[in-house]
């Protein structure tokens, strides 16, 4: 698992004072990383992990059923909490998707939206909701898929049949979707950090897992994330052989690019991110030659205000920046808020370096 630094502590630049709620929050990501033991969370574990395996029984037993919409239902989900890169590879899904004559519409629950209920975030003519209303992700995976509708709802089966009602998508893509159980899915992608992927290797709160291990037999492709290739998915490959045998593993990179087309080497840059693993933003600065002066964390899904971007500015100018630089899902973040400096964005394109043809087929065979 990325290391996940606390939202007011990066390695370099300015530091700030922490709070006890986010120095409480810091020692528990810490701890999934090193496996440091925080008092009363073993507990906490130990109840939901028996939440987890009652849900699973129920539904073997045919106690809770998933529903069906009149459509290919494709997932891409994680076992883990924080970022695996989902959003980017929902965007090469739906890109594969378009290239074998489907017509994708895409299903996320908006996480930290404003509005309740189901939204239109994007139809096929253009983006109807901003952050604010739909939440980062499905504004970004607008954005950068114009003309595939985006819809946004918590009951991921009536979003997915809206969105096949009103714009007659013959494919459904469910960003984040492994854990939700009512809609029947007839592709299962789950995504993982290619180096330490499961971090200590414990359900939450005390670890990073959403549920153990064994339910990656679900999966019908697993893609270890930032990695050059499946030499650096040791875990991940072993994981999937214990767990998941038969099931085809994958080796996929984030590659960072600026959206001006500007050359960031060598410019010094304050950078700053809201995102789960900003660890990876900044490993991506490192690929691209960018000289990072300062590194400001905000907590995961950050709704900026005025006053934080009047401090990325004097930051910005304490530490000799020439501008500042960040996410493409912070900058749909920001809105209308522009600082005074330079400001540069970098996005991240989805690119399988092995299993192209095992993503290629899987998505075919579901068409079929």
């Amino acid at each position: 698992m990325t290391s996940a630094y606390p939202p007011t502590a990066p390695r370099s630049g300015v530091w700030r004072t922490l709070t006890p709620v986010a120095s409480l929050r810091a020692r528990v990501l810490r701890s999934w990383d090193d496996g440091a033991p925080v008092a009363g969370l073993g507990a906490l574990s130990a109840l939901y992990e028996g939440i987890v395996l009652t849900r699973e029984r129920l539904h073997r037993g045919g106690v809770l059923h998933a529903r069906s919409v009149p459509a290919v239902v494709i997932s891409i989900g994680n076992l883990t909490v924080g970022g695996t890169g989902k959003t980017p590879a929902v965007e090469g899904a739906a890109r594969t998707l378009l290239d074998l004559g489907a017509r994708p519409a895409i299903v996320s629950r908006g996480y930290g939206r404003a509005t309740r209920g189901v939204q239109v975030v994007a139809d096929r003519t253009g983006i109807r909701l901003g952050a604010r209303d739909a939440g980062d992700e499905p504004v970004l995976l607008a954005r950068r898929m114009p003309g595939v509708p985006v819809v946004v709802g918590a009951n991921r089966h009536e979003a997915a049949s809206y969105a096949v009602a009103r714009f007659g998508a013959s494919c459904v893509l469910l960003d984040d979707g492994f854990q939700h159980r009512s809609l029947r899915k007839d592709v299962e992608i789950v995504l993982a950090h290619a180096r330490r992927p499961w971090g200590n290797g414990r359900l939450l709160p005390a670890g990073p897992l959403r549920e153990p291990l064994s339910a990656l037999a679900r999966a019908d492709l697993i893609v270890a994330t930032g990695a050059d290739d499946l030499d650096d998915a040791a875990e991940v490959v072993a994981s999937a052989a214990r767990y998941a045998p038969g099931v085809p593993v994958a080796c996929a990179t984030h590659q960072g690019e600026t959206r001006s087309g500007a050359q960031l080497r060598d410019r010094r840059l304050l950078a700053f991110a809201g995102i789960a693993a900003p660890e990876g933003f900044r490993d991506t600065l490192a690929r691209l030659g960018v000289r990072v002066v300062g590194f400001r964390a905000f907590p995961d899904h950050h709704r900026y205000r005025a006053r934080d971007v009047a401090a990325l500015d004097a930051m910005a100018r304490e530490s000799g920046a020439d501008g500042l630089v960040t996410t493409e899902k912070d900058a749909v973040r920001l809105d209308r808020l522009a600082p005074a400096l330079p400001l540069h964005v970098v996005g991240v394109t989805f690119r399988l370096l092995s299993g192209e043809a095992a993503w290629r087929s899987l998505l075919a065979r579901a068409l079929a």
